[in-house]
């Protein structure tokens, strides 16, 4: 059984990016199948990238939720982005109603008729 390039970075817990950089620059040897996936030979690639046990991401993911999350600083840097987030979008509709105005105003001088215009050289 040979890992294809995608296997191989959830085999390693690396990605896909890092294995095919590894391969390119002669790290780990694998074999470009036709259609272009590579094979890559399970010892060849955890010679270079240990395996990732299964059992330590699982248990990762559990929260306690039992007691309330104090402030932290995570939190005030979100809050502090959500705050300047909503002044850029403030920003955004004054340009936006200045556009338009614009916009009306270069609309009015189009349609407004042509006067007659002056050379500037006299003798024509």
């Amino acid at each position: 059984m040979s890992y294809t390039l995608g296997t191989a970075a959830k085999a390693t817990g690396k990605s896909k990016t890092t294995i095919q950089r590894a391969i390119s620059k002669g790290t780990i040897s694998a074999h470009k199948e036709k259609n272009g996936r590579y094979s890559i030979d399970p010892s060849e690639l955890h010679r270079v990238f240990p395996m990732v046990s299964t059992d330590t991401v699982a248990q990762g993911s559990q929260v306690d939720t039992s007691r309330p999350p104090d402030e932290t600083p995570l939190q005030v840097k979100v809050e502090a982005l959500e705050a300047m987030l909503e002044r850029e979008r403030e920003a955004l509709a004054e340009m936006r109603s200045d556009r338009d105005a614009w916009k009306q105003q270069a609309r009015a001088l189009l349609s407004a008729p042509e006067s007659k215009r002056r050379r500037w050289w006299p003798f024509r």
